[in-house]
């Protein structure tokens, strides 16, 4: 469970130069479907692809947890209970796209914590 919540700091394996070069597609990488804007447009930056992947880990999960959990909310009776976690997950989807704004506008490369140890982009 601690490995869940490790947060890795791995400014140091990316060049200054290229962070602060890629802060904005970085920052737009967190920020749902505008993944889609360093996926293409940053493709040469190790550190907005590092950024991107998590944003997209980030939106897959938050877009399937809305839509799964809605559909499960319709059940009668006890359908308030997954309404209720659509909500919580939806919150903690919102708080780790916060925590990964904050780090890239600081020119920070942070895994983030439960989803920051999933790759999808190389």
């Amino acid at each position: 469970m601690n490995e869940l919540f490790n947060i890795t700091d791995r400014t140091g394996e990316f060049e200054e130069k290229d962070r602060q070069d890629n802060k904005t597609m970085s920052i737009l990488a967190y920020i749902g479907p505008l993944f889609l804007v360093p996926l293409f447009a940053a493709k040469e930056s190790k550190s907005a692809r590092f950024n991107t992947n998590q944003g997209i880990i980030n939106c897959i999960i938050a877009g399937v947890s809305c839509f799964v959990l809605g559909l499960l909310g319709l059940i009668p009776y006890i359908g308030f209970i997954f309404r209720i976690l659509e909500g919580a997950v939806g919150a903690g989807c919102t708080v780790l796209a916060v925590f990964g704004i904050v780090n890239a506008a600081r020119g920070k490369v942070v895994e983030l914590p439960i989803i920051g140890k999933f790759k999808i982009l190389k």
